[in-house]
């Protein structure tokens, strides 16, 4: 059997941390601040932690491998 490939998109996007959670940056920040309200985009710095059942596939169909950890 061939092996499992990690999804090339979710290894930009998704990084697992040391104790298994996946973290990710936060939605709706790659254009169009002007219409945003200053409070979303500074709510929306950073990264944040997955939930548990998005982690769990985001963990099992697209990062099999750990993601290139």
């Amino acid at each position: 059997m061939p092996k499992m490939k990690t999804k090339s998109s979710a290894k930009k996007r998704f990084k697992i941390t040391g104790t298994g959670k996946v973290l990710s940056a936060a939605a709706g920040k790659r254009h169009g601040m002007i219409k945003r309200s200053n409070k979303f985009i500074r709510d929306a710095r950073g990264t944040m932690v997955l939930a548990e059942p998005d982690a769990k596939n985001v963990k099992a169909y697209f990062l099999p491998n750990g993601g290139g950890i």
